[in-house]
């Protein structure tokens, strides 16, 4: 019971950070109410995303909600079609597709989805991510990681707080497409996580970059 509580928790943490902007009716994080998911709540989020118990509380819940969980050689053919359309969808926007197993890796650069040293998604990138939203919509018997990355430059602290922000942002706009927020998990990662090397410009924008981790949905 606990565990699925702590799910719960989460989920409604992120749904309390959300607004809607008066003028263009669409939904964000707002400085205050992100301020505080970040502050007190976010380390829910962020518990969900870290360690071996985080699947089974997430599918718990969603199981619960009534989204049957993928068993046996389905689940391979189930993230093969899902691959397949994220691939047709994202060709030419910048957004990497990779397969591992049965995981979907799609690796968001920063220079194309936020301006520097901000967390709001850039207007130019929303097409992108309505693309996104589309297939992980249809796909529902899928969960959600969203991970935050920068490069080393600027303080640890810094760097962590930011990347929070930045994958909290990615989730919130997606879930704002009508994806159930419970799929979702948000972790920031700073700099801890370098994929090329920092002493490089070309190094540090690879390292500059929001991640969207699919899994399948079981009851494991």
């Amino acid at each position: 019971m606990m565990k699925r509580v702590g799910a719960v928790v989460a989920a409604t943490i992120f749904l309390g950070a959300c607004t809607t902007d008066p003028y263009t009716g669409e939904q964000k994080v707002s400085n205050t109410a992100g301020g505080a998911a970040l502050g007190a709540g976010l380390g829910a989020l962020a518990g969900l995303a870290v360690g071996g118990s985080k699947n089974a509380q997430r599918n718990a819940v969603l199981i619960g909600a009534g989204i049957g969980a993928l068993t046996g050689g389905a689940v391979g053919n189930y993230m093969d079609r899902q691959e397949a359309e994220l691939r047709a969808q994202l060709q030419g926007t910048g957004v990497s597709v990779t397969r591992s197993g049965d995981q979907i890796i799609l690796n968001m650069p920063s220079n194309i989805t936020f301006a520097t040293d901000q967390d709001s998604v850039k207007a130019g990138f929303y097409p992108t991510l309505n693309s996104v939203a589309l297939v992980i919509k249809k796909f529902n018997q899928t969960t959600v990681d969203v991970y935050g990355h920068t490069d080393a430059q600027g303080s640890d602290s810094y760097n962590y707080d930011l990347s929070q922000r930045r994958a909290l942002a990615v989730a919130d706009y997606l879930s704002s497409q009508g994806i159930d927020s419970r799929r979702f998990a948000v972790t920031g990662f700073g700099e801890s996580r370098p994929i090329a090397s920092n002493n490089t410009e070309d190094g540090r924008a690879q390292n500059r970059r929001v991640e969207i981790q699919l899994s399948p949905l079981t009851e494991g």
